[in-house]
C-alpha cells in the first residue's frame, strides 16, 4: 500500500515556465491568426523611410491565404535572411533588395559567444575575480563592493548574467566566513550584474540588438546610459552593503537565518591567495582592450562631443555595425586563443563550443524577427503603430518615455531572453519615438531598464531561481530583501529616462 500511495507523487509534474523559444512559437502563431482580424493599413514614409504621422491609411493587403500559410512556414527563414523589396515592401527569402533579417545580428551573437566562452576556457576571468575577493577578504564592504562593480562592468558591457552561476561556490563560503549570511552572497552576485545588464551601455544582447531594431547605432544615447549606469550601480551596491552591515552587527536580523555550519566559516582560516600568471595577465589585458576598441568602434564620437545629432563624423570614427563586429570578435576569440597558448585544436573547438553555447539566444531572436515579417507581410505593422500613437498622442516626452518603460514590463515577464524582447518590441517603439519627437535612443534606454529591471527578480529567469538556489535562499525571502531597492531603482529608471526625452 505505501508502494502504491508513493506512485502518484512520484510522477507528479511541477509546472515549468516555457523556455523563450516556446513562448515565441506561440507568439508567432498568435500573431499570424491575429493578422485575419486587424484590418491593414500603413503611413506614408519619408526618404530616410520613417513613418510620417498623421498620413495612416487603410489599404488592401493583397495575401490569399496560401500566401500567409507561406509567410508563418518561412517566418524562421526570413527572420534570418529574409530580403524586402523595394517597391511591394514584402518580405521574402527569393526577393531583391535590402536585407530584413536578423543575419548580422545572428552571427554577431554567435561570435561573442566564442569570445566569450575563449576566455572563460583559459581561466583568466575566474583566477581574477577570485584574487580580487581574497585580497579584499579582511575588508568586507570593499570585498562587496569590488566584486559588485566588477560584476556591473562585466553586465554593463558584455550582458555577464548566466556566467554568475558559477562564482556561488567561491563567494557563498567567503560571506558566511566574513560574518555575513547566504542573503549577502546573493545580493552581491544577482544584483551585481543584474544592475550591470540594466544599465546596459554597450551590452550587444540588449543594447545592441535594440539598436539594430530601432536602426540606430549601437553608440547613441550611451551618454545617459553611462551617467545611469554610475548612479544605479553606486545606489545598489550601498543597499547590500547597508544589509550586509545590519547582519553582521546583529545575526538575528537576517532575512536568511543561518544553516547548521554558516556560522563556523567565521572562524576558518582563508586559503592562499590564487595565483594570477603573466598568461592571465595577458588575457585580461586583450580582453578589456577588445571592449575598449569595441566601444571606440561604434561611438558616434562627432554627435557625443558636439551635441548635435547632425554633425559630421571626424575622420577617426568608425561607425562600426554588427558585420564588423562579428568579425572583430572572431578574431579577438582567435587572438586570445594564441595568448593562452590553448593550440589548435583546443581553441578550434572551444570556439565551436561556445557558438553553440549561445545558438539558444541567435535563434531567439532569428524568430522574433519571424513575427515582425510576418506583421510587415499582412500590412498590420503600422495598424498597431496607429493605435499606440492614439494613446501617446498628446503626452509631453519625459511621459512618453515612462510610458515605454512601463508597457514594456509584461512583455519582460514573458520573455525574459533581452535579445528577443528587444527583437519583437522595437519595431513598433522605434517609430512612436519619431511621433513623439524622442529620440530612438531614450526608447532603446527605456526599453532595456525594463528588461533589465525585471530580470532582477522575475521567477523566469535561470539567473534569479539558479541563484537563489545554489545559495540555498528561499525565493520569497529574496523578494522581501530585495523590493525596497526594486522601487527605489524603478523611482530612478523613470527619473532619468524623463530627463533624457527631454533633453534629446
Amino acid at each position: 500500500m505505501e508502494t502504491e500511495a508513493e506512485e502518484p507523487s512520484r510522477h507528479r509534474r511541477t509546472f515549468t515556465f516555457p523556455s523563450a523559444l516556446t513562448v515565441l512559437a506561440v507568439v508567432t502563431i498568435a500573431v499570424w491568426l491575429l493578422a485575419f482580424l486587424i484590418p491593414p493599413g500603413q503611413y506614408d514614409r519619408d526618404a530616410a523611410g520613417a513613418p510620417v504621422q498623421g498620413t495612416y491609411h487603410r489599404v488592401s493587403a493583397g495575401e490569399s491565404f496560401a500566401d500567409r500559410l507561406s509567410d508563418l512556414f518561412l517566418s524562421p527563414v526570413n527572420g534570418l535572411y529574409g530580403l524586402r523589396d523595394a517597391k511591394t515592401g514584402l518580405v521574402g527569402p527569393d526577393l531583391a533588395g535590402e536585407l530584413y533579417g536578423a543575419a548580422g545580428v545572428f552571427l554577431f551573437v554567435l561570435a561573442i559567444g566564442a569570445f566569450i566562452t575563449v576566455v572563460f576556457a583559459t581561466g583568466a576571468l575566474d583566477r581574477g575575480i577570485a584574487r580580487l575577493a581574497h585580497r579584499l577578504r579582511e575588508r568586507g564592504a570593499l570585498l562587496i563592493a569590488g566584486i559588485m562593480v566588477v560584476f556591473s562592468v562585466l553586465g554593463t558591457v558584455e550582458g555577464f548574467a548566466e556566467e554568475t552561476l558559477g562564482f556561488y561556490g567561491l563567494i557563498v563560503p567567503l560571506m558566511l566566513a566574513l560574518g555575513y549570511d547566504r542573503m549577502v552572497a546573493v545580493g552581491t552576485i544577482i544584483l551585481g550584474a543584474g544592475i550591470g545588464v540594466l544599465c546596459s551601455t554597450v551590452n550587444p544582447f540588449a543594447t545592441g540588438v535594440a539598436s539594430s531594431a530601432a536602426d540606430i547605432s549601437l553608440g547613441d544615447g550611451i551618454a545617459l546610459r553611462f551617467v545611469m549606469w554610475v548612479v544605479l550601480t553606486a545606489v545598489t551596491v550601498a543597499y547590500v552593503i547597508r544589509y550586509a552591515r545590519r547582519v553582521r552587527r546583529d545575526p538575528a536580523r537576517s532575512l536568511t537565518g543561518f544553516l547548521p555550519g554558516d556560522r563556523e566559516h567565521a572562524t576558518e582560516a582563508p586559503d592562499a591567495e590564487p595565483e594570477l600568471t603573466g598568461l592571465h595577465r595577458a588575457v585580461l589585458a586583450t580582453m578589456v582592450l577588445v571592449f575598449a576598441f569595441m566601444i571606440f568602434s561604434v561611438v558616434p564620437w562627432s554627435s557625443a562631443l558636439t551635441g548635435d545629432a547632425d554633425a559630421t563624423p571626424y575622420g577617426f570614427e568608425l561607425d562600426w555595425s554588427f558585420p564588423q563586429l562579428a568579425a572583430l570578435f572572431i578574431c579577438a576569440a582567435v587572438l586570445v586563443g594564441l595568448v593562452a597558448r590553448m593550440g589548435e585544436q583546443r581553441l578550434s573547438a572551444t570556439i565551436v563550443q561556445g557558438a553553440a553555447d549561445f545558438i539558444s539566444p541567435a535563434l531567439v531572436i532569428v524568430l522574433a524577427r519571424g513575427v515582425t515579417v510576418i506583421m510587415n507581410n499582412s500590412k498590420i505593422t503600422d495598424t498597431v503603430l496607429h493605435s499606440i500613437e492614439g494613446v501617446v498622442r498628446g503626452t509631453s516626452s519625459g511621459v512618453f518615455a515612462v510610458i515605454v518603460f512601463v508597457v514594456n514590463l509584461p512583455l519582460a515577464f514573458l520573455i525574459p531572453s533581452t535579445s528577443g524582447h528587444a527583437t519583437l518590441a522595437m519595431p513598433i517603439l522605434a517609430p512612436l519615438a519619431d511621433f513623439a519627437g524622442v529620440s530612438r535612443a531614450v526608447v532603446v534606454t527605456a526599453w532595456q531598464a525594463s528588461s533589465g529591471w525585471m530580470n532582477l527578480w522575475v521567477p523566469t529567469t535561470a539567473v534569479v531561481m539558479g541563484g537563489v538556489a545554489l545559495a540555498k535562499v528561499g525565493y520569497d525571502k529574496y523578494l522581501r530583501f530585495a523590493w525596497p531597492l526594486l522601487a527605489v531603482l524603478f523611482a530612478l529608471i523613470c527619473g532619468f529616462v524623463a530627463l533624457g526625452a527631454a533633453f534629446t
